[in-house]
């Protein structure tokens, strides 16, 4: 079902190749291995934050306002005011 193996001067004609090639009939899945990414990285990651109870619960109330989970909305806060923090120092 595999075809020859192509080979490509440069990525842009490999992309040219793909973007009207279907790989369906190139590939031969049967012989497919699965395979573990192991050293990627999360995009995120997680840390603890202590907050004073009343502030929580400030965030949790604008949140249920806003339809959002609160993590979400900590998260909006912290992007726009380290937005704000970035346009100040290039000013």
């Amino acid at each position: 079902m595999a075809a020859k193996r192509r080979r490509f001067k440069n990525e842009d004609e490999e992309r040219k190749f793909w973007s009207k090639q279907d790989s369906t009939e190139l590939v031969n899945w049967a012989k497919a291995e699965r395979v573990t990414l192991a050293d990627l990285k999360p995009s995120v990651k997680t840390i603890s934050l202590r907050l004073p109870s009343f502030m929580l619960e400030e965030i949790k109330r604008l949140a249920n306002k806003r339809d959002v989970p609160y993590q979400s909305l900590i998260k909006l806060f912290l992007a726009e005011r380290v937005r704000r923090e970035i346009q100040e120092e290039a000013a």
